[in-house]
């Protein structure tokens, strides 16, 4: 890559390898697919490579949605083996989340770069103000609401996924939570509603790119990026079951602030971006 010194390459590479690293021990502690990671380290990689502003956050979706596929499959697989799955979830939500997704990924073929930042904050700051002020005794309810609330949810995590490039497990499992499911429960079905939102997801976004492919960088389909695919994918898939495993072992409130904290820091780089366009 003409211009761009080998210093800042090599920390490049390890950013990357760093981020398949975290995002598999994420998607297998959290039942999330790691894109709340995965984003802020692309937004970097793409910004050093010269992609334009105009597509650069849709392609740091795009490609965060491809690369948590295998992910989210093989952390599912991996709470499903222990029976924890909430089987009703994932027959309400399911297809109300791909409608999300297929909305999402309309936005992304004509919203402005500044949408999807935006979103990002937005969504994490939820998030993060769960994870870091939330008790287990906060709940809206006893028991999950009835068919059309179950609709709702469903679509609002998978338009919020298809926005953020997450596998809307954070979210997903935030929701369950806050009804009353226990913990481990909603962690499981929370990876396996994400195996539907990051394959439509992706789908959704190679053809939304498709008309500003000339924007985009070299081995690029769509708004995903397969370099990034191939670096990332791999590290994250194979990490997963390990952090599939230390869910059930280590003290979940060191591990919720650890990752909050993080949301918190990668919205604060996504705010300054809206606010000094360019950085």
């Amino acid at each position: 890559m003409p211009g761009v010194p080998v210093g800042e390459l090599v920390w490049v590479a390890v950013a990357v390898m760093a981020a398949g690293v975290v995002t598999g021990l994420l998607a297998g502690l959290f039942g999330i697919g790691g894109g709340a990671v995965i984003v802020p380290v692309l937004f970097e990689v793409f910004r050093l490579l010269g992609v334009p502003e105009e597509v650069r956050m849709q392609l740091c979706v795009g490609t965060s949605l491809a690369i948590i596929v295998p992910t989210t499959v093989r952390s599912y697989r991996a709470h499903r083996a222990k029976g924890l799955v909430v089987q009703a979830v994932m027959r309400s939500w399911a297809v109300p989340a791909v409608i999300g997704v297929a909305a999402g990924s309309v936005t992304a073929a004509f919203a402005p770069a500044q949408v999807f930042k935006l979103a990002f904050v937005v969504i994490a700051g939820i998030i993060a103000a769960k994870l870091l002020a939330g008790r287990e005794t906060w709940v809206l309810g006893r028991s999950l609401p009835g068919r059309a609330g179950m609709t709702g949810c469903g679509f609002l995590v998978g338009l919020a996924s298809s926005l953020m490039g997450i596998s809307g497990g954070s979210l997903a499992t935030m929701m369950m939570t806050l009804y009353g499911v226990p913990i481990h429960n909603a962690v499981a079905t929370s990876a396996g509603l994400g195996v539907p939102i990051t394959i439509a997801g992706t789908l959704g976004y190679l053809i939304a790119g498709l008309p500003h492919q000339s924007q985009l960088p070299p081995l690029s389909i769509g708004f995903v990026s397969v370099i990034g695919v191939v670096m990332i994918a791999p590290i994250s898939s194979y990490v997963a079951p390990l952090g599939a495993r230390l869910a059930h072992r280590l003290p979940r409130r060191v591990l919720e602030v650890t990752f909050g904290l993080f949301l918190v820091l990668a919205s604060a780089r996504f705010v300054l971006s809206l606010v000094y366009p360019g950085t």
